[in-house]
């Protein structure tokens, strides 16, 4: 009999052009949805047409709208911005062109659908916040460019700030697409093995332990012996320990935030 293999190869490719997975697709009352509010729509679905989110996208597991805010412009040149109120450098997009997109995308919402504004002054994002978009609805992600969205808009609307991490990108539509794809990855079927998202990283709030696979010696570095054994017990703890020394070298703030300790 033989041992069942414990690795292999994924090939995944949607059928159809990227930007296509998005075309003409009917709005699902059951099926977990994006919607994105950008000034660049082209951009997506981007990165997320590719691999198992494209896949997903194309069997209809998520749904990725956008709604384009130069449609909601002032004016024959379809204006979006204006000057900071009290003067300074750049410009601020309005809020008579923001709050109707934002409307727009809204009409769809249904049950828990939390509005998100990339921006580098909010709340970092992280794999507990994925797991609780997962858990919504939907989501509708503001992409600002420029020196920002006016505040009224923000307040107005409850709109929670998120940010990817503390740096400052030109727009946020890479943060969106990167938000999306930890959450999407997260909803059911989509990765097709349930067990994948059990023990990598941050799904405990540590760090994932090392991986391994063929060949058994590669450059002269062995497979840990442990790995090979088929003690699962003593795997499971081998793993556990690595994941636990990984966290404290490379990120003991999570310790930190997860027992206290260092």
């Amino acid at each position: 009999m033989k041992t069942p293999r414990s690795h292999g190869r994924q090939s995944i490719r949607p059928t159809l052009k990227p930007r296509a997975l998005m075309e003409d697709a009917p709005s699902y009352a059951d099926v977990w949805q994006a919607r994105v509010v950008t000034l660049f729509p082209d951009l997506f679905p981007g990165v997320l047409g590719a691999s198992l989110t494209g896949k997903a996208l194309h069997d209809g597991l998520w749904q990725l709208h956008t709604h384009d805010l130069r449609s909601f412009g002032i004016g024959k040149h379809r204006n979006v911005d204006d000057t900071p109120a009290g003067g300074g450098a750049g410009m601020v997009m309005r809020a008579d062109v923001v709050g109707p997109a934002i409307e727009d995308a809204q009409a769809h919402a249904r049950g828990r659908w939390p509005i998100l504004y990339m921006s580098p002054r909010g709340r970092r994002f992280d794999q507990a916040m994925a797991r609780d978009l997962a858990d919504c609805a939907g989501v509708t992600m503001l992409c600002g460019r420029f020196e920002g969205v006016d505040e009224r808009v923000i307040e107005h609307y409850g709109i929670t700030e998120v940010s990817l991490g503390d740096f400052v990108m030109t727009g946020g539509e890479l943060a969106a697409q990167a938000m999306i794809d930890a959450t999407v990855r997260l909803l059911p079927g989509v990765l097709g093995n349930a067990d994948s998202t059990v023990e990598e990283s941050h799904s405990n709030g540590l760090l994932e332990h090392p991986q391994y696979t063929r060949p058994a010696i590669w450059e002269g570095r062995e497979i840990p012996p442990v790995l090979m054994s088929g003690n699962h017990g003593e795997v499971a703890k081998w793993r556990a320990a690595q994941s636990r020394d990984l966290t404290r070298a490379r990120r003991p703030d999570l310790l930190v935030s997860k027992d206290g300790a260092s």
